[in-house]
């Protein structure tokens, strides 16, 4: 389990073929105290299993599912990637849970400096929208942020300037794809009320919706 609270930028140093999937081997822009071979280490909010731990250096397996759903196959030697160690109970909760188990890519739409802030602007897959909401939590390469605004098939972001500056957001560009993992809580609230919501359904009773809560007085 992770923050998003980013220790620092780490850079690719390896990538080699391994059977499905590849093996990255990675140089952290921290040292790695105290280090556990197969301790979990996230890199822009993929959870990997880091071996071969020495110093400032690790290497990690990424399996053909892990492919499948980030941009980590689509980086490659030189390429810089946000690094957060996995969470320790003693440690202060400064974002929000974020398992590292990233759920889509999205594409920057749109970059806009506003005063001292940077405004971005994401879309994203349609089936994962109901998971984000106005000023709710969302990971972005494993960064924790606050989500400003929903629209259909996207949402935006407003950064500060330290987490640009400390983070690899800094070098997005409109068309780069990042990782998405949405609120973990959200996604077990879905869970948990969809079979309930079916049933409703086939009933003909209308479902939880802002018009529902309007109706019996909750908004």
């Amino acid at each position: 389990m992770f923050t998003g609270i980013i220790e620092g930028v780490g850079r690719i140093a390896g990538k080699r073929a391994a059977g499905c999937g590849i093996v990255l081997d990675l140089e952290a822009g921290f040292a790695l105290t105290d280090p556990k071979e197969g301790e979990s280490i996230a890199a822009s909010g993929v959870c990997l299993t880091a071996y071969d731990i020495h110093g400032h250096r690790f290497s990690a397996d990424v399996s053909p599912e892990t492919l499948s759903r980030t941009k980590l196959g689509m980086l490659g030697p030189g390429d810089l990637v946000n690094l957060e160690r996995a969470l320790r109970l003693s440690d202060r909760l400064g974002g929000h849970l974020v398992s590292g188990h990233v759920d889509c890519l999205a594409t920057v739409s749109s970059r806009k400096e506003v005063g001292s802030y940077t405004l971005f602007s994401f879309s994203l897959a349609k089936e994962q929208e109901r998971y984000i909401i106005e000023k709710g939590s969302i990971s972005i390469d494993g960064v924790s942020l606050t989500v400003n605004s929903c629209s259909p098939g996207g949402f935006s972001v407003s950064i500060i300037p330290h987490t640009l500056k400390e983070t690899t957001l800094g070098a997005l560009k409109v068309g780069n794809k990042v990782n998405i993992e949405v609120d973990i809580i959200g996604k077990y609230i879905a869970k948990l009320l969809s079979p309930g919501v079916q049933t409703m359904k086939a009933a003909g009773v209308e479902g939880i919706n802002p018009g529902f809560l309007a109706k019996h007085g909750f908004l």
